[in-house]
């Protein structure tokens, strides 16, 4: 009977080359046996492994195993070489699976089986070559301290695919979403779009608010919602500012995210189709700048129309002003800011003198009083319609 080797002998397991040969012969079988066994009970590996690529994991079982025999054979000079190359086939055997989208728990099942089939014909072969049930015992150790050691660098090479292909389809997202924002022609952003892998929408809505409102957002949007942080060549973002664009709000599903939007300051363009959304984003973004809705809470920009459109060019609002406001220019400051505030009502209650009374908290003699002036001054361009319409701009807001 063969005996253990002495417990101060070099690290490994010297196996007599007789043995050494016998499991090397047995290779070719195993490695056979292990991708059947593999294939019975490991369901996602039926069409991965047949054909060609059966055969391929085949031979890698074949080398692996002959590996871990140079491992124990003493008189392999390379053994350290030869695992090294192990673990790195098996680092990218762990970063395949990644690439094929298959998880981890597929591999190791595969690992397990892998490690019963090569212990029961290794086992099969040493007890017939009369090995000692102690050296045996020092076999099987070394199995299954094998197999966890490949095991463990295919998980590390799929983690390692998982967050580098992580970190591409992020890096082309931020490229799609630049792209996006700064109108970039259609060719240009359909060839980001691919490249990213992402699916459009028929619309995209912008939304603005500050990036620690932003964090943990998206897992109520819809996954196909682009995010962006930092600014880019061609696109400045404000400090501590975050885009978002969120597909398909249309309709009873834009109630749905200003709902989400609760408690944010959050500010929200207009719908567009989704190659257009950079006229959704610059309108948020001059409501942001503009101040619109006073920044409390979500402002839907769609209900702000008005505003936007009167603060569009801040000067010419104010030059207008001056221009409507000009034939009071002789009156004493108080008096000009009255008669403007009830022209303003005038205007917008298209002179309805109780409901002007009401808003200026005044009585309707006032009312009457301070129109006969306004009447006295302006005289026929009450009457003129281009300029009903300027002295509604200038002073409806």
């Amino acid at each position: 009977m063969i005996e253990p080797r002495p417990r101060d002998a070099q690290p490994g397991l010297d196996l007599p080359p007789e043995v050494i040969e016998a499991l090397r012969a047995q290779l070719g079988l195993m490695a056979e046996k292990t991708v059947e066994r593999i294939v019975d009970e490991v369901p996602s590996y039926v069409d991965a492994f047949s054909g060609g690529m059966g055969q391929t994991i085949e031979r890698a079982v074949h080398v692996a195993l002959g590996t871990f025999l140079d491992m124990l054979s003493a008189e392999s000079k390379d053994s350290e070489a030869s695992i090294g190359t192990a673990r790195g086939g098996a680092f990218e055997l762990g970063r395949g699976e990644a690439r094929s989208g298959r998880s981890m728990d597929a591999l190791l099942a595969a690992y397990r089986v892998g490690a019963r089939v090569s212990w029961r014909e290794f086992a099969t072969t040493t007890v017939a070559a009369g090995v000692s049930g102690e050296l045996i015992a020092e076999f099987a150790e070394l199995v299954f301290a094998y197999i966890d050691d490949l095991s463990a660098a295919s998980v590390a090479g799929h983690t390692d695919e998982l967050a580098r292909s992580g970190r591409i389809r992020e890096r082309n997202l931020d490229r799609l979403t630049i792209s996006l924002l700064t109108g970039d022609s259609s060719d240009a952003i359909i060839a980001a779009a691919e490249r990213a892998s992402w699916a459009p929408p028929k619309t995209l809505t912008a939304l603005i608010l500050p990036v620690d409102q932003a964090r943990g957002l998206t897992v109520d949007l819809d996954p196909r919602t682009l995010q962006l942080s930092e600014s880019a060549p061609g696109l400045e973002l404000g400090d501590e500012v975050a885009v978002l664009l969120v597909p398909n709000t249309g309709g009873r599903n834009r109630q749905v995210l200003m709902r989400t939007l609760r408690d944010r300051r959050a500010v929200v363009g207009p719908v567009r189709p989704w190659l257009q959304v950079q006229a959704s984003y610059l309108r948020s973004q001059r409501a942001s700048d503009l101040g619109v809705g006073g920044g409390m809470g979500p402002v839907d920009t769609d209900d702000h129309l008005a505003e936007l459109v009167v603060g569009a060019d801040r000067e010419a609002i104010a030059d207008l002003r001056a221009r409507v406001l000009a034939p009071l220019a002789e009156l004493r400051p108080s008096a000009v800011e009255k008669l403007a505030d009830t022209l303003r009502a005038w205007l917008l209650h298209h002179g309805r003198r109780d409901a002007i009374a009401e808003v200026l908290f005044v009585h309707p003699q006032t009312v009457r009083y301070r129109m006969g002036q306004i009447r006295q001054i302006y005289g026929d361009r009450l009457e003129d319609p281009d300029f009903i319409r300027d002295a509604t701009i200038a002073l409806g807001l």
